[in-house]
């Protein structure tokens, strides 16, 4: 391990702290807990279910739409194996920064069963990130476009236009040969870091990627349909305690939340959440209460998803699998 990874460390830990104090000071100020505490006890049961039934029947098509990308690359795997590795992607993304987490554990096992694959199977994930994060900014300002003239939630349009902004940059970055000659000026940066080996697979595991355009497209399309029913389990955790808007709004909030999550401030997003969800929901004339137990409540769907992946890596503990190593069609 690297002296500039232990330096760096401390500065990340005490980071995060510090946002998560900030994040739970302004929820403490905004919110009455013993009130929050009642409007929790009160939820309807029913739409708390529905929330995670949505999020868990969701990881089916998302397995479907990785095993296209895996296969383009010449890797072959069971659709079963990968829903499986999507769940427990999702236990390792509770104890890990939000879902980036999740995606190492999931670069990890997956190049466990494939040696020697490692570049195209952190593409294969990565780019799930890249055209998911499209589609989700896409999905965004439909929401968006949608809410004007009928709720107030323009603040968040530079957030929307930031995200927008970066993925037009990344998007450059990782695709266009003409954008080669200025990375590679960040080199003896990224070697000083002992990152160039790391980040050099990623990038050609991504940029490989760039011939398979209609398939790019597809898993962008996939994508955004399946993160417009995910939303919809956010507006079904609003249902649950009560609060009584369309899912209208929730088009704007979705996304940005997703978008958010993607960014590590804290272990699995914690208290950020929350406080995304008390400022947004309050600008709409929802309670502080109401739009805190929405957040909590959506938290509670996400570690239910997490459950299936524990009892799979507990039961593998005890009977544990080996790698299997695979060969490239053709």
């Amino acid at each position: 391990m690297s002296s500039s990874f232990i330096a760096r460390r401390p500065v990340r830990v005490i980071g995060g702290l510090v946002v998560t104090g900030l994040c739970v000071a302004y929820i403490l100020w905004q919110i009455d807990v013993g009130q929050t505490l009642d409007v929790l006890r009160n939820a309807q049961l029913e739409y708390f279910f529905a929330a995670i039934g949505i999020m868990a029947g969701s990881v089916w098509p998302m397995a479907w739409r990785w095993k296209q990308l895996l296969r383009a690359r010449g890797i072959n795997e069971r659709l079963l194996w990968l829903v499986r590795a999507y769940f427990t992607s999702y236990t390792v993304g509770q104890v890990l920064p939000t879902s980036i987490g999740g995606d190492g554990w999931r670069m990890y096992e997956t190049t466990k069963r494939h040696p020697g694959y490692g570049g195209p199977i952190a593409g294969s994930v990565l780019l799930e990130r890249v055209l998911g994060g499209v589609a989700t900014l896409i999905l965004a300002a439909i929401g968006f476009a949608l809410a004007v003239g009928e709720y107030d939630v323009g603040g968040y349009l530079w957030v929307e236009l930031a995200f927008v902004i970066l993925a037009i940059v990344l998007g450059f970055a990782l695709f266009s040969r003409r954008a080669r000659k200025p990375l590679a000026r960040l080199l003896p940066l990224v070697r000083r870091f002992k990152l160039e080996r790391p980040l050099r697979a990623a990038y050609e595991g991504i940029h490989g990627y760039r011939d398979h355009v209609g398939l790019m497209i597809g898993v962008m399309l996939l994508t955004l349909a399946v993160q417009a029913v995910r939303v919809l389990a956010i507006w079904l955790a609003g249902k649950a305690v009560g609060v009584d808007l369309s899912p209208r709004p929730y088009y704007v909030m979705g996304p940005l939340l997703f978008l958010v999550l993607l960014i590590p401030f804290t272990i699995n997003g914690l208290a950020v959440r929350e406080a995304f969800f008390v400022s947004f929901l309050t600008q709409l004339g929802v309670d502080a209460d109401q739009a805190f137990a929405t957040g909590f409540l959506f938290f509670v769907v996400s570690i239910s998803v997490s459950l299936p992946g524990a009892a799979i890596l507990a039961w593998e503990s005890l009977r544990p699998a080996r790698a299997r190593p695979t060969v490239p069609d053709g």
